[in-house]
């Protein structure tokens, strides 16, 4: 069953415990909820905050992110999303990995989409808790034309290296739930951003999401490039 994380960052608090039993998603960048998403939730996903920090520009004091993510390894059902930089190479990548202090177990490291594929097979070759798959500005756009195809070809790697559907989170993939690609595991801000609206609570909004599940593995596909090589 795919495991749907819910930003934890939800105003007022009481909105928060409503969605008491949820799997949350906690983000370095807004970490006031961290202990009542432990204190409510099934399971919990660190992120480091890449993301936002690449969209406003700023840098993230690692060390600091080391020490705040160690007391929260003490749950033994919260995974951590190691140190990356968005639209930056492989070798930086792997540098910032290796300095990550926590077992693997409890870690998920991001292969963004722009990379080799090879450098994902062997991140989920390494024996962590799970591979994170992170958008760059070319793959930007969640469920564009240019991202389902890149992820087809993805999955299409995945399953011929491996032989199996290996534990995959999409970032921001919430959008995904219910659709073809077998992740293990997704988050989005929905609940958290649009839960005032009107026609919305947060329960509802949890129910929705959680009740749309991915399919338990993957079918190769043809995609459409591959085919036009071979014409040629």
């Amino acid at each position: 069953m795919t495991i749907h994380y819910h930003m934890g960052d939800i105003t007022p608090i009481e909105a928060l415990y409503e969605m008491a039993g949820r799997h949350f998603l906690v983000n370095h960048l807004y970490p006031a909820n961290a202990q009542r998403c432990h204190d409510i939730g099934q399971s919990i996903l660190i992120d480091n905050g890449a993301f936002g920090k690449w969209k406003s520009g700023k840098k993230t004091d690692w060390p600091k992110y080391y020490a705040w993510v160690e007391r929260w390894l003490e749950y033994a059902t919260t995974v951590a999303i190691p140190p990356d930089v968005i639209d930056a190479g492989s070798q930086e990548q792997d540098a910032l990995l290796r300095e990550w202090p926590h077992r693997k177990r409890q870690s998920a490291p991001v292969w963004h989409m722009d990379e080799p594929i090879t450098r994902l097979c062997r991140l989920v070759d390494a024996d962590y808790d799970r591979v994170c798959i992170g958008s760059t500005a070319e793959y930007a756009v969640v469920l564009s034309e240019m991202w389902e195809q890149r992820m087809d070809e993805v999955w299409n790697e995945l399953v011929t290296v491996f032989g199996f559907t290996p534990p995959v989170h999409m970032l921001r993939g919430m959008a995904c739930a219910g659709l073809r690609w077998p992740f293990f595991s997704i988050d989005s801000s929905d609940i958290a951003q649009n839960h005032c609206r009107p026609q919305n609570t947060p329960r509802r909004m949890a129910d929705r999401w959680d009740a749309k599940q991915c399919p338990p593995k993957w079918i190769v596909r043809t995609i459409p490039q591959q085919e036009d090589l071979l014409c040629a």
